[in-house]
Parts: C-alpha cells; structure tokens; sequence
C-alpha cells in the first residue's frame, strides 16, 4: 500500500460540525444536521461535533455517547465509565446496573427541556494528548493512535493549529479499499 497522509483523508475543519461550548445540546444536534446536509454523499456521515471557544479553538468533542449519556444524568453517580468499560460487562451484570441505579427510567421523558438548557461545554470530551495527530503523520501513525487509544477519530493539527479531524470510518474504508485492490 503506498504511503498515505493523514491529510489525505482527513476532514476539514470548515466541513466538519462545530459548535460553540456555550451552545445547548439543542443547537449542537441542529449544527450536526445541518453539515450532514452539505458533507459528500460519498463520505460516511458525521458522528461527533467538534467544540469551540471564544478564541474560535477548538477545545473538545460531543460524541453520540455523550448526547445519550447527557440525557440520563443517573450515570455520572456510576463514577469514572471509561475506567469501568475497560473491565467488560456480562448481560447480567449491566441488567443489574439498570435496575440498581434507576437508569433510563425517565430519560426520554422531557427531553426538549433538557437538549435546551444543557450546555455542550458540561458534556463534552476534551481530547487527551493521544487525540491528536500531524496533517503529514503517515495513514500508519494514525493507525497505531486509533488502535492504541480506542479512538473514534482524531484531531489533525498544523503546528499548534486544529485543521481538521479524521475518523475511524474514513480509515477503515481506505483500508478496505486497499484490501480490495490486492490481486489475489
């Protein structure tokens, strides 16, 4: 497989969802949706939000976990979820939780209150520093930083600048592509 750059399949930041940290889970699912319109048939949809500050940086990410996550507040009395999901659960064991802590009882219910007055910045991810990856880092480094980190996607950067994204979806194609090249 030639050498390819992260740039290559990366999305741009002006193509990507952004919104603000300040704006409500509302107005972040409505910025979702509408660059789902403009985004290339031929690309997989989008499934996270970039967040942005005053500054215009952008400083975290809200993943379709989060949205969910950020409708049934029972789960933040679990502790520290990416900590317990690297144990794995039994059916049995995750049916026990449902029940112990009353989870998704009532989530659904008042659900436009609540995507009105929750903010993006109190339930968005901020990327730790296996998030981020150089425009002109090989297909391979990038690779290596999904697997490693059990990453969705990865911030691209340009010297200190956020460019763009590039997601797990857009690698595996590229990759499957590949495969499908190979004369076998």
């Amino acid at each position: 497989m030639k050498s390819i750059l992260v740039k290559q399949l990366m999305v741009p930041l002006e193509d990507y969802a952004t919104v603000s940290e300040e704006a409500t889970l509302y107005e972040a699912v409505v910025a979702l949706e509408e660059a789902q319109k403009s985004l290339d048939p031929k690309r997989q949809k989008h499934r996270a939000i970039l967040v942005y500050n005053a500054q215009k940086q952008i400083v975290g990410k809200l993943s379709q976990i989060d949205v969910l996550r950020s409708l049934e507040p029972k789960y933040e009395d679990i502790g520290d979820m990416k900590a317990i999901s690297r144990f794995g659960f039994s059916r049995e064991f995750v049916t026990s939780m449902l029940r112990n802590y009353g989870l998704w009882e009532k989530p659904l219910q008042d659900i436009c209150r609540k995507a009105a007055h929750k903010k993006v910045k109190d339930i968005m991810n901020t990327p730790g520093k296996g998030e981020f990856v150089a425009e002109d880092a090989t297909l391979n480094t990038a690779i290596h930083q999904l697997i490693m980190g059990q990453h969705q996607s990865l911030l691209v950067t340009r010297g200190e600048a956020i460019v763009g994204i590039l997601r797990l979806s857009d690698v595996f194609e590229e990759v499957c592509n590949a495969m499908k090249a190979c004369a076998l």
